[in-house]
């Protein structure tokens, strides 16, 4: 008699079944790269991904960047590797990076030259997206770093599951899963995880709210802040998308006759969408994204609604914007 196959671990299942769920509705030929660091939730990503993108007729590989930023780092990127290898992935990359020197603070500077690297790679092998590891726990602390810095509804929408970057899609399978299930996955599958000691470095403000604001949270609230923290990042995402698309439209509606955006027509609009409006001419003119933030298009509201003959508003890179009699158009006042 043949005996029952073992049972799979719920956390290995729900893994398998999120990344199935993704790559099930994936378009393009090209294969799928995994970004994994050795972390639980990568490495529990890249497991389900090798056992799921096979039965679905596609490729995966696997890309492992090296940051540089610790002792040991171009010896545990070799060891990810070879893990790969050992598990099927092709193609298999090891990506050294280089973080000094880069804008930002030391968690943006690594997270570019990661994003840079990554994309590289999509390309290089004409990848149909690249899988990254976060997780449901990953959203909530998104979110709550959001909310400390005062960020608007887009920040609040968190990270999304499917984004582009310079044409290449970066997907997140796991934003439903815990980062408990990762854990246990890893376990479940006899793979052994690496911890990061940054994440829990006191002086990142992301390893203050997993080790402290977030447990305080689930202490004083329940076990299911975690859940709806995410949930609102997904109702907020939806929401966004939709004043995104009505912003677009009225983008095309306001634009004046002879150049700039019409301010009678702009006044008219809803707050919440000519901001939007606001933002997204700013960014057409040239305001790089990342500098662009709140005050900057208030700066320009204030042009409309709240026009009392004041000089032009600056926006990132030196741009000015300023009204001139029923229009707002790039430059400085006139003569």
């Amino acid at each position: 008699m043949t005996p029952p196959a073992p049972a799979l671990a719920p956390s290995v299942a729900a893994v398998r079944l999120a990344v199935r769920r993704l790559l099930t509705d994936l378009p393009g030929p090209g294969p799928v790269l995994v970004a994994c660091s050795g972390g639980a939730d990568s490495l529990a990503l890249a497991a389900a991904t090798a056992f799921v993108a096979p039965r679905l007729g596609r490729a995966a590989g696997l890309v492992t960047v090296d940051h540089g930023l610790q002792a040991g780092s171009p010896e545990r990127a070799d060891a990810v590797a070879g893990w790969a290898r050992a598990a099927g992935f092709d193609p298999v990359e090891v990506v050294p990076v280089r973080v000094a020197g880069r804008d930002g603070g030391p968690e943006a500077a690594a997270r570019e030259a990661r994003y840079e690297a990554l994309v590289a790679a999509a390309r290089r092998h004409d990848a149909a997206g690249v899988l990254l590891g976060h997780t449901r726990d990953d959203q909530a602390e998104t979110v709550l770093l959001a909310l400390a810095r005062g960020a608007g509804p887009r920040g609040l929408s968190g990270m999304p599951e499917r984004r582009e970057r310079d044409g290449v899609p970066l997907l997140r399978p796991l934003l439903d899963v815990s980062r408990s299930d990762t854990r246990a996955a890893c376990a479940a599958l006899g793979l052994a995880a690496w911890t990061d000691p940054h994440n829990a470095d006191p002086a990142y403000a992301r390893a203050r709210v997993r080790a402290d604001a977030l447990p305080a949270l689930v202490d004083a609230l329940g076990p299911g802040v975690v859940a709806n923290l995410a949930r609102t990042a997904r109702l907020l995402a939806a929401d966004t998308a939709a004043l995104d698309a009505l912003a677009g439209d009225a983008l095309a509606d306001v634009r004046a006759a002879g150049g700039g955006l019409a301010v009678d027509r702009l006044a008219a609009l809803p707050a919440a969408v000519r901001t939007r409006v606001l933002h997204a001419w700013a960014r057409e003119l040239g305001a790089a994204p990342a500098a662009l933030s709140h005050r900057h298009v208030a700066a320009l509201d204030a042009l409309v609604t709240a026009w009392r003959g004041q000089g032009p508003a600056y926006l990132p890179g030196g741009l000015q914007v300023h009204r001139h009699t029923t229009r707002l158009v790039q430059g400085g006042a006139p003569a």
